[in-house]
């Protein structure tokens, strides 16, 4: 059987929270921005989460085998994901001078603004799938913080990421490709080729999720 056309339109048709999902590597608690989480039983609270594999998060999380997740709310600023998600945890210290977070049972911290639940798990298995890792695990801790609405993929892009400049005009002449910007989260690359194997080291998109800059 061969396979159809794949849209990528289509793909951004799904429905996807955010969260901040908070881990620690023995020697400092670390944070990145995840938009996959979901409940897949009931008994006992099971729940998966898909993590980049390229994330620092990844390596902490198959390591310590436990993660907490911020449930991220319609207040949530840019700023949060500027903090957790645009940076690498390996040589950035993401919660210093940070103080909107406390400690859950297992340790780990979760936001006490901006989020409208958390909750801890414990891994009971993982699967690798292409860029990501699949984690599924066990619910240990869970509580509601406030009613305010939950984040989606959509509203972020909507109300919350900043809005590019006018889109520049078509290459003339006069006017030529000097950069390349992450459509996802707004990453500039500078030069006027992008490689085709370019990854974004914020979002970690492909070189096919950036447009042209022109000057």
């Amino acid at each position: 059987m061969s396979n159809g056309t794949i849209e990528k339109g289509a793909m951004h048709k799904l429905s996807y929270g955010l969260f901040a999902l908070f881990t620690n590597d023995g020697k400092k608690d670390n944070a990145c921005i995840i938009n996959t989480a979901t409940q897949i039983s009931d008994e006992p609270k099971t729940i998966s989460i898909c993590v980049n594999r390229a994330n620092y998060s990844n390596e902490i999380i198959k390591q310590s085998g436990v993660f907490t997740i911020s449930i991220l709310s319609e207040s949530a600023p840019f700023d949060i994901f500027k903090r957790f998600g645009f940076a690498s945890g390996r040589d950035t210290d993401k919660l210093d001078g940070f103080d909107k977070v406390a400690t859950s049972e297992n340790g780990l911290k979760y936001l006490t603004e901006y989020s409208n639940a958390f909750i801890s798990a414990k891994v009971l298995s993982m699967t690798e799938v292409g860029t990501h890792t699949v984690f599924i695990a066990e619910v240990t801790e869970a509580r509601v913080l406030n009613e305010e609405k939950s984040a989606t993929y959509v509203y972020y892009f909507e109300n919350i990421k900043p809005k590019p400049e006018a889109k520049s005009a078509p290459a003339t002449a006069e006017k030529k490709i000097v950069g390349w910007r992450c459509k996802i989260c707004g990453y500039e690359y500078e030069g006027a080729e992008l490689p085709e194997d370019f990854i974004c080291p914020w979002c970690k998109h492909p070189a096919s999720d950036f447009e042209p800059i022109y000057g």
